[in-house]
């Protein structure tokens, strides 16, 4: 059975893996940000350039879709009474339904899903440290409240309790760089490992995608008159979950938060017979999320807001599919028939060969790991190609992963 047909379930993970030499990896930035690499795939045709010329490969009737969550200094380092340093990594906020613009702006304490390095260290109920924040004194204090298999739930308190949870992470909290960079981030990383149009605290890892556009390239989009739009999806530290069973079936995908407003969802809508091209794999996750939430109302108007999580497998067991213009109709109708200007959701979804795209004509990325869901993403949308893709940016020393070079693919029609 071609993979094209197959149900992602069956699909084995070896057949999505390549040599990754360390030196092709890259381990900082290029500087400028848009003197990046550009590898080009239109028309079953390779082309290369850089960044600051992305403009000049894109449809006449292009539109772009970028996320604009922010990394959070979710690496937290605490002292024990003897002196061993103990790292909370705060992963995403713990609780459902959470509104995460509310979250961050918390006072007092919140609970957060964490990994905690070195925790046999950590004998004593609670860990402190102390802290200036606009020349005010702060004590943070750490504690464990709950085991949740290999990560745990932390209570994250501090005095004075007035202080909203942003500032005090923003202070306490290092960059957290993807974990094969192997050194704890510095003040250059605080700038380059976040986008210029980041505005949404809630990210542990960067959309990588985004990292390579600066003002200029901003500013060329808007003179060609090609639209950009602004969505927010946070990244989990998922992201970078390897692939350790053979075939997909036996693989948990991780779960990542969209917050999705009104006025995005009108303006794709109204631009939805264009070329939306999301800028990087999280906003092709939302956007191709977003078609499924709506599918879902258009088959039952009378849902309830915590059937909308995207599963999954759910694009591959939906029986009933409407248009993307449908979908996108009854979502937003259903936002407003509820009194809200936004909603804030979960999606599961896995994109893999024998996805149909409903709403993504292109997309812009980077270089992904082998045997990775990222990859599975690529080849959904470019097929087999991605292999000789893959061996040209490596024969032509690309740039591989969070900080490295990138793409702009084309499927063929």
């Amino acid at each position: 059975m071609e993979i094209c047909n197959m149900h992602p379930r069956e699909l084995k993970i070896e057949n999505f893996t390549y040599n990754l030499p360390n030196e092709k990896i890259a381990y900082t930035p290029a500087n400028p940000r848009d003197s990046s690499k550009l590898l080009i795939y239109k028309n079953a045709t390779i082309s290369t350039d850089t960044y600051q010329h992305i403009s000049e490969y894109l449809p006449k009737d292009s539109v772009l879709v970028f996320n604009d969550t922010k990394v959070i200094k979710s690496r937290i380092f605490f002292q024990n009474e003897t002196g061993a340093t103990i790292e909370v990594f705060c992963l995403e906020p713990y609780g459902e339904n959470l509104n995460y613009e509310d979250y961050f702006q918390k006072q007092g304490s919140v609970l957060w899903t964490c990994l905690i390095g070195k925790v046999a260290k950590w004998r004593s109920p609670k860990l402190s440290k102390k802290l200036t924040i606009n020349n005010q004194d702060v004590e943070l204090s750490a504690e464990i409240v709950e085991k949740l298999g290999d990560s745990y739930v932390v209570k994250l308190s501090w005095t004075p309790s007035e202080i909203p949870f942003a500032e005090v992470v923003e202070v306490a909290g290092v960059t957290p760089l993807p974990p094969y960079i192997k050194r704890i981030a510095d003040k250059t990383d605080e700038e380059t490992y976040q986008t210029v149009y980041s505005e949404h605290d809630g990210s542990v890892a960067a959309p990588t995608a985004g990292l390579h556009f600066t003002k200029r390239i901003l500013d060329d989009l808007s003179e060609r008159k090609i639209p950009t739009l602004f969505t927010t999806l946070h990244v989990g530290a998922g992201t970078f979950k390897p692939v350790k069973s053979e075939t997909m079936e036996d693989h948990i995908m991780h779960s990542e938060c969209m917050t999705i407003t009104l006025d995005f969802l009108e303006s794709l809508l109204s631009k939805i017979d264009k070329a939306i091209i999301p800028v990087g794999t999280t906003s092709m996750r939302t956007i191709e999320s977003i078609y499924w939430m709506g599918n879902k109302i258009a088959n039952n108007p009378n849902i309830e807001f915590e059937n909308l999580k995207v599963t999954q497998w759910e694009p591959y067991e939906t029986e009933t599919t409407h248009s993307a213009n449908e979908a996108l109709s009854a979502l937003i109708n259903w936002i407003k028939k509820h009194g809200q200007t936004h909603i804030s959701v979960e999606t599961e979804i896995i994109i893999a060969p024998s996805y149909k795209f409903r709403i993504a004509k292109a997309l812009v990325t980077n270089f992904h790991q082998p045997q990775s869901t990222l990859l599975l993403l690529v080849s959904a949308l470019i097929g087999e190609k991605w292999h000789e893709i893959y061996d040209y940016a490596l024969e032509n020393d690309f740039r591989f992963l969070s900080y490295g070079d990138g793409s702009l693919l084309f499927p063929q029609d």
